[in-house]
């Protein structure tokens, strides 16, 4: 059974989209009404996958998907917002969300959202995807400009480190003790903050970067 936390400043919508997510077999544990409470409340249940507004009043969504994300990265974010606009959408998955729809979405795309995400898959609205990666090849095809390179944590470092020897997801988590879902997890994360497709661009990259011979 997936596992869900819902988080909304509004507690007539808030308990409504839990409701239905119960009646259709998710196991919500737990909701929240703004950020700040997302933050507590999700390190306390750690849920498969947060579903989250981004527009909670005095707290920001995107700083809360931000801390959640860098906490638990076995916690996938899936922004539901009234908000389609592009810069909302960019924020929200440059703050590690995996998706993002807009609560003008069926019952039946929700579920199914929720579905794919806690399977990994990135799920956005219809249009919105091609705005990120748009966004994303904007991104790689302009000059450095002085940008700074993407900052990744420690522990995506040591999986990269890993990866540029040739080990496997499940050989990475025997040696860092962690789980395989958990190693994946910082391999789409840096995946993602490289501006990366596959393992093989990103052993190259840490090659590279002589991070195969630490």
């Amino acid at each position: 059974m997936i596992s869900v936390m819902v988080v909304d400043d509004h507690p007539i919508w808030r308990d409504g989209v839990a409701r239905d997510l119960t009646e259709h077999g998710f196991e919500v544990r737990a909701t929240a009404p703004d950020g700040a409470a997302a933050v507590r409340i999700a390190t306390a249940v750690r849920p498969d996958v947060v579903l989250m507004d981004i527009n909670l009043g005095t707290t920001s969504g995107v700083d809360a998907t931000r801390e959640i994300t860098m906490a638990l990265p076995d916690t996938r974010v899936l922004v539901l917002s009234a908000s389609g606009e592009h810069s909302d959408v960019l924020e929200a998955v440059k703050a590690g969300a995996s998706g993002y729809l807009v609560k003008s979405a069926s019952a039946k795309e929700l579920v199914d959202a929720v579905e794919r995400t806690a399977q990994g898959d990135p799920v956005f609205t219809p249009g919105l995807a091609g705005l990120v990666l748009g966004e994303y090849r904007r991104m790689a095809d302009a000059p450095d400009g002085g940008a700074p390179p993407p900052r990744l944590t420690e522990r995506e470092t040591d999986v990269l480190r890993f990866v540029a020897k040739g080990l496997t997801a499940r050989q990475i988590a025997e040696r860092l003790v962690l789980s395989h879902r958990t190693v994946e997890n910082h391999v789409q994360s840096t995946l993602r903050k490289l501006q990366l497709h596959n393992r093989v661009e990103l052993a190259r990259y840490a090659i590279e970067h002589g991070l195969d011979k630490e």
